[in-house]
């Protein structure tokens, strides 16, 4: 399970970085800009077939694909290239690429969802055993977690994600009979309670949370809808903690801990539920990573298509200003630069993630 695991996860993988540059095709195809090559994988072609303007091919490596605009990397006199179109054309073509990475994920998830069910609401069904004194907080049996410490509770695991990052007092609001009641900042420690189930003391805050919701089409839709929400806001969660220190370089994962993380996701599906198991979390891990690749390519960092429209940006403003256009050598010297540098990351996330599988 674990060899399909990781197979299945390094095709899917390589399809959505096919997928993203399909976006950025079709919206070149369609905005008039020309296309010399769309390729689907990487390395030598093993077939090519040209229509029109544009050479389509299949290359050995299934490891992602490339768009070849014209005028997109090196200067160009046809009116048809990438640097001869608008700045709206420009920035069209560029976001396509991460909103299809993002409507990829959002497709598997409501797939998944539609098979498989949707997520448990993020309802109180009760409090432990010794821990009934929550109730003198106002939270009752029965309250929709609706906001915890100012951040939208969609699901159970967003109630127990936020709730695991909170302090001992938690800004709550909840769902109660339709309205929106602000309880305020409660009191909500751990404690030492006894685990009904297995028996054994545990360190817990003593709700049970937790409630199965219908599975019509629109609960279907707006499920798949918000966990696609909440997957944007685990990356941006994901990039605060590395900011602010609380992970480090070393807790990141590259493409060699992505797919080692693929094995141990579908080892965990597999005990559960076998093969479907091992289908079902496999696709919701795509599902993450798709989202996360749309996220991480819209930042403004030189060599993304972020970085890229974040110069669109500045030039806009420079020109505004001055009346003259940046020389174009300039972004091409900083997403060199910029691209050094993530080969240079990319290198130690590699050389982390090795060590980690050695360990």
């Amino acid at each position: 399970m674990t060899i399909l695991s990781i197979v299945l996860t390094i095709l899917l993988f390589g399809a959505l970085i096919a997928i993203h540059e399909f976006g950025h095709f079709l919206a070149a195809k369609s905005l008039g800009v020309r296309v010399n090559e769309f390729a689907i994988g990487m390395g030598p072609q093993l077939l090519s077939r040209t229509r029109g303007e544009t050479t389509y091919s299949l290359r050995a490596f299934p490891i992602g694909g490339f768009c070849a605009m014209e005028g997109e990397e090196e200067d160009s006199d046809d009116p048809r290239s990438f640097s001869a179109k608008p700045a709206w054309k420009k920035f069209l073509i560029l976001v396509a690429g991460p909103f299809m990475n993002f409507l990829a994920g959002f497709l598997i998830i409501l797939l998944l969802f539609t098979v498989a069910g949707t997520p448990s609401l993020a309802v109180v069904t009760g409090f432990m055993s010794g821990a009934e004194d929550i109730a003198q907080t106002g939270l009752q049996p029965g309250d929709q977690f609706y906001r915890i410490d100012g951040h939208r509770i969609y699901f159970h695991s967003d109630a127990l994600l936020y709730l695991s990052r909170a302090g001992e007092t938690v800004e709550v609001e909840v769902l109660r009979e339709g309205q929106v009641v602000d309880l305020g900042a409660i009191s909500l420690p751990y404690r030492t309670l006894t685990d009904e189930a297995t028996g054994e003391l545990v360190q817990k805050r003593g709700i049970y949370v937790g409630q199965a919701q219908e599975a019509g089409v629109l609960q279907v839709l707006s499920s798949a809808w918000y966990q696609s929400i909440d997957y944007v806001r685990m990356v941006w969660m994901s990039l605060g903690d590395l900011l602010t220190g609380a992970v480090g370089i070393g807790d990141m994962s590259g493409p060699i801990g992505i797919v080692a993380m693929a094995g141990e996701v579908g080892q965990a599906g597999a005990a559960v539920a076998g093969l479907y198991g091992v289908l079902v979390n496999i696709l919701d891990f795509i599902a993450l990573i798709a989202i996360n690749l749309a996220v991480m390519n819209l930042l403004p960092i030189p060599a993304l298509d972020g970085g890229r429209i974040f110069f669109l940006v500045v030039n806009g403003v420079f020109t505004l200003l001055t009346r003259r256009r940046l020389d174009p050598k300039y972004e091409g010297y900083i997403n060199a630069a910029g691209f050094l540098c993530l080969l240079a990351l990319m290198a130690v996330v590699a050389f982390n993630d090795i060590v980690k599988l050695i360990v």
